[in-house]
């Protein structure tokens, strides 16, 4: 038997990776159904993500998030969909210049850095990257932590990638240019790679200069976007460790910039723009 909900959700985009934001005591049974309907760029609401806001398990902090792609596939932590998560938490009453937000790879804040008329700024706090292998999770039996320059057999050849985690996988590859190469089907096959139990997001890096990089991303679960908070952040990551960049970094995306950066033997941090799109109501049926 078909289930009718009707479920009130907020879009926003942070540097044109949208998501649609959630909060309601009647939500479907299967989230992963949800959001491969809700996200439908045809048939539903249309976004790249969807976040679920749920009450925190501990009465410090401010909310627990779930995060979910296009595919239905559930993703353990998203450097812009937190941000936008945390313009709708304001925008329900919340007024901590800070907060604390439970995610699947940890406690992480949210500061408010400017505000605006439907638009904000905000700076998260990331964590540490994680390099362990089989943490990440990377199942090369050769790979040591770092993971720098792995040979990766591709359709393209063997490609040197660095393996790190900001909370999920993620595999980047630097690159001279854009156009000379064709990212969006190395990132599809990239993310399914063997080596990748979880899948992985991957990242096309150019570096431009000792504060600066530019980057491409195929996200897990969604293809390409225009941008991802977390993909920025594993690129600085892997500029840094390969000796590429120094450690406070501007990502050019294909939809502005996010400024990331990696204090040595500090945890990651990312500031960028969210700006809210619109309202309304879903009528799913499940």
């Amino acid at each position: 038997m078909s289930r009718h909900a009707e479920i009130p959700f907020t879009k926003y985009h942070g540097l044109g990776n949208d998501f649609l934001v959630v909060q309601t005591r009647s939500l479907p049974r299967s989230l992963s159904d949800l959001a491969r309907a809700i996200l439908s760029r045809h048939t539903g609401v249309g976004a790249d993500g969807l976040v679920v806001v749920l009450p925190p398990r501990s009465k410090k902090h401010d909310a627990r998030l779930r995060f979910f792609n296009t595919d239905g596939g559930e993703a353990e932590m998203s450097g812009n969909g937190i941000r936008c998560a945390g313009a709708y938490l304001l925008g329900r009453k919340v007024k901590r210049g800070i907060l604390e937000i439970e995610t699947a790879a940890g406690l992480k804040t949210v500061e408010r850095v400017a505000e605006g008329e439907g638009n904000w700024t905000f700076r998260v706090g990331m964590g540490a990257p994680i390099l362990e292998p089989a943490k990440i999770p990377f199942q090369a039996a050769d790979a040591s932590a770092p993971v720098l320059g792995f040979l990766l057999r591709t359709h393209r050849g063997v490609l040197p990638v660095t393996v790190t985690s900001v909370g999920n996988p993620h595999c980047s590859v630097f690159v001279a240019d854009f156009a000379g190469i064709d990212w969006a089907s190395l990132g599809r096959e990239i993310e399914t790679n063997e080596l990748f139990p979880h899948r992985a997001n991957v990242e096309f890096v150019k570096v431009i200069s000792r504060e600066e990089i530019e980057v491409r991303f195929w996200e897990r679960g969604v293809g390409h976007t225009t941008s991802s908070g977390t993909g920025s952040c594993a690129a600085v990551v892997a500029s840094v460790l390969n000796g590429h960049t120094d450690r406070h970094v501007r990502v050019r995306t294909q939809a502005g910039v996010l400024e990331v950066a990696w204090p040595e033997n500090e945890d990651i941090s990312l500031t960028g723009p969210v700006e809210r799109i619109f309202r309304g109501t879903y009528y799913y049926r499940g």
